[in-house]
């Protein structure tokens, strides 16, 4: 396994960071979020229990860190029966290779994003010049390769089950990424949105920085299908979710949640959808 997986080749330390970075909640008694710089890793499964599941791995680096939470959370040489991926952009994947050749576990994602995950392909690049403020503007300088898990890395199950993990299922949400997937268990309608909405304004330094609570549309410079992008949020929105934890931002949960979400999708071509950049249609010709 070792010979076949491998880092990105462009893969390098992003120095962003939030107020809310290395630290991490217990939103209900078997689910905890860690946030690493600016992303957020999920981890699924009681403390006193085996059997646990974590979802995404932080920016490039993290490995380390995503150990330390593990150990403090399910004990010393705890591993996961699983990891889950939300989608491969380099945020959600930094510390997964170390992690893959570590503990030797599966690693689960839509088959849409397989290209992604074994080195056949790059994604798009990100949109510098797309409308949005100054995390959007230096998107130039983060990391595109793809990194290769091998065999590793296997398709999610077509019938929207997740392996190892009870009561949970996954909601194809494209657009970010054409493979997108969220997270969702009905029975307290908790939803991990990976970036198909957040709840902070991704491509604002200091709304990052300070983590500003607002449900916004998905990464603005690395969104590559605007109206993929809305039908999943109008998909999103219609399970009702009670409580998100987005792939970037804080938890949200009640009426805020469920007013924000609405809004979003009666203002996602003003608000969300910007009103230039390399992935914005406009008569057929794209800027």
């Amino acid at each position: 396994m070792d010979e076949e997986i491998h880092e990105p080749r462009d893969n390098k330390f992003i120095p962003m960071t939030s107020i809310t970075s290395r630290s991490g909640e217990e939103v209900i008694n078997d689910v905890y979020y860690y946030t690493d710089q600016i992303a957020n890793i999920a981890f699924l499964g009681y403390p006193d229990r085996e059997e646990w599941i974590l979802v995404d791995a932080g920016l490039p680096g993290s490995a380390d860190e995503i150990k330390s939470v593990v150990t403090e959370r399910f004990g010393e040489n705890s591993k996961p029966s699983a990891i889950i991926l939300t989608h491969g952009h380099f945020d959600h994947v930094g510390g997964l290779v170390e992690l893959v050749k570590e503990w030797d576990v599966p690693v689960y994602a839509h088959k849409l994003e397989m290209p992604y995950l074994t080195g056949e392909k790059s994604y798009p690049e990100p949109d510098p010049g797309v409308e949005g403020g100054m995390l959007a503007k230096i998107s130039g300088m983060y990391p595109n390769e793809p990194i290769n898990l091998g065999d590793a890395v296997k398709p999610l199950p077509d019938d929207n089950t997740i392996p190892g993990l009870e009561n949970w299922e996954w909601v194809h949400t494209p657009g970010h990424t054409p493979g997108h997937v969220s997270f969702y268990r009905e029975s307290d309608a908790l939803l991990l949105s990976g970036d198909a909405f957040i709840t902070v304004r991704q491509d604002s330094f200091y709304n990052v920085l300070m983590q500003t609570n607002e449900v916004n549309g998905p990464p603005r410079y690395l969104t590559t299908d605007w109206e993929a992008a809305k039908k999943s949020v109008e998909k999103l929105a219609a399970l009702n979710p009670d409580m998100v934890i987005p792939g970037h931002g804080t938890v949200m949960q009640g009426e805020d949640l469920t007013e924000g979400l609405h809004e979003l999708v009666q203002t996602f071509d003003q608000t969300a959808k910007p009103d230039y950049g390399r992935y914005i249609e406009d008569d057929g010709q794209t800027h």
